[in-house]
């Protein structure tokens, strides 16, 4: 069974797939995007799963926050934010 389901996803192309069909999930923390709307205009460091990184807090949406480093504006998913602390 597990054969045949593969098989399938193989003969499916991109060109092939309509994008109404494709359904985006993404989980949303309230108590974090909460805390994270409080610092909108902090200087602040972000602990991500790539690093760290530091800047403003421009604006924060369900699953992202924007951030004005020194030289530009970053996006940063919330789901690959660790910690975060006010500078």
């Amino acid at each position: 069974m597990v054969h045949l389901y593969h098989q399938h996803l193989n003969q499916v192309s991109p060109a092939q797939i309509n994008p109404s069909q494709i359904q985006t999930v993404s989980l949303v923390d309230p108590y974090v995007v909460e805390a994270l709307k409080k610092l909108v205009g902090c200087y602040v460091c972000f602990e991500t799963t790539r690093g760290r990184i530091e800047g403003i807090i421009i604006d924060v949406k369900p699953d992202h926050v924007l951030l004005q480093t020194h030289k530009h504006q970053v996006c940063v998913r919330i789901a690959e934010i660790v910690w975060t602390m006010p500078l």
